[in-house]
């Protein structure tokens, strides 16, 4: 499929979301800064609405007919995701706040009951930094050693660098499925064999591949799977873990409260089953429902279909990046189809200052990010203060990479006559 077939498609997708046609600075709005948030479908967007107007009410706690209704969403969204990612069952998804909650969640649930002194965590040098500091947290709890999996030359995953960390002393495997800088896909089906063979856990951070590839956490063979659900085209406020069952049912509560019990006395309570022991309080559920709303909306496109798109765009980008000799570009290069690497560029030009960059293009209504986007240990090791960030989704097309590969054109001359 090529891009000009895509187009009619894509055309009728971005009618969908309001936001991409208003003007920033009398200019039509370019968003590419999607691997920071996506936009939200009215689809979504009505789902929230209809629950407030119509639903709401609190779930699992009451019996007459709004909560009834309430509860069936919130839990039918809650079957949506586990399909979303092939779970084995529906116990396996845990709503959380965000995939950084479901990060800490099960560093100290998991963590603290396991993690001894000694053990060794292994992570990557590229990992965000959700999933770098609840694991130092953890080791200053417990006096485990956290261990770094380099780059190769090609700015990827060093797998070979990987296998010689892996010992018996190996407790965890914390690694980002792609990285939302370097744009590299981390081989996580080899990385989980790898590990299990020690017996070691694996987390997977997987908000930036859920929202753009098909994900089968049955296939990874992942112990545990995060994600967030702003991300993919939900609201914020909403994310979610995917865990084992066996493994989840061994871990004790995370938070304490309301909905996660099962009989409280003065002095000791009993808890809920899965997926309610780790779900304490009033849950987001009205986001919980817009996530299944976002669920039906990738769903009804097709994984598959998104991401060949993507990869499309990305070979186009890519074309025109490489065209501009004052760049440098982070991570590997896109095969010649845009496979390979995710739909996103991290990139300096020179002496210019990336929020300079991102400053000058929003005058053109051109939305990118600009900063170390949660990543300062990758950039250290890169040598790079900052970065720029123009990141892709479906709703993008190659007009409007044509539009900011004109306005950073423009902007790299500009700076470039001012350093001379």
């Amino acid at each position: 499929m090529t891009l000009t077939q895509e187009k009619p498609i894509a055309a009728r997708v971005r009618a969908d979301f309001p936001i991409l046609h208003q003007q920033i600075h009398g200019k039509p709005l370019v968003y590419l800064d999607n691997a920071a948030t996506s936009q939200k479908p009215i689809a979504v967007l009505d789902a929230l609405r209809h629950y407030y107007e119509h639903d709401n009410a609190n779930v699992h706690r009451g019996v007459h007919t709004l909560s009834s209704r309430a509860t069936d969403a919130y839990e039918g969204a809650r079957d949506k995701v586990a399909a979303f990612v092939n779970a084995a069952s529906r116990q396996e998804i845990v709503y959380t706040r965000n995939a950084s909650e479901a990060i800490n969640l099960v560093a100290y649930a998991w963590g603290n009951a396991n993690v001894k002194q000694g053990d060794e965590i292994i992570l990557s040098v590229m990992e965000h930094h959700s999933n770098l500091i609840p694991w130092q947290l953890l080791a200053q709890r417990t006096g485990a050693v956290l261990k770094f999996v380099e780059l190769t030359e090609t700015e990827e995953f060093d797998l070979e660098h990987f296998k010689s960390l892996l010992s018996d002393r190996t407790k965890l495997v914390s690694v980002v499925h792609v990285s939302n800088t370097l744009g590299c896909i981390n081989p996580v089906k080899e990385i989980c064999a790898l590990a299990h063979q020690y017996g070691a856990k694996v987390l997977i951070d997987a908000c930036q591949s859920v929202p753009h590839m098909a994900i089968d956490v049955q296939a990874i063979d992942c112990d545990w799977l995060v994600a967030s659900g702003h991300k993919m085209c939900a609201a914020t406020g909403i994310g979610f873990l995917y865990g084992k069952l066996a493994l989840l049912r061994s871990m004790p509560p995370f938070l304490g409260g309301g909905e996660m019990i099962a009989d409280v006395f003065l002095d000791h309570s009993t808890y809920a089953d899965l997926p309610h022991k780790f779900e304490a309080g009033t849950p987001a559920i009205a986001e919980a429902i817009a996530l299944g709303a976002a669920v039906d909306y990738l769903s009804a496109i097709g994984m598959d279909t998104i991401h060949a798109y993507e990869e499309e765009l990305t070979s186009y980008l890519f074309q025109q990046l490489q065209q501009m000799p004052e760049l440098r570009l982070y991570g590997p290069k896109p095969n010649a189809d845009g496979s390979g690497r995710a739909a996103l560029a991290a990139f300096t030009a020179g002496d210019v200052h990336p929020h300079d960059l991102s400053t000058i293009l929003d005058q053109s209504g051109v939305a990118i990010r600009a900063g170390h986007h949660c990543t300062q240990p990758l950039h250290r090791h890169l040598g790079a203060q900052s970065t720029a960030r123009a990141s892709l989704y479906f709703y993008n097309t190659q007009e409007e990479i044509d539009i900011f590969i004109a306005s950073l054109k423009e902007a790299v001359e500009f700076f470039g006559s001012i350093f001379g």
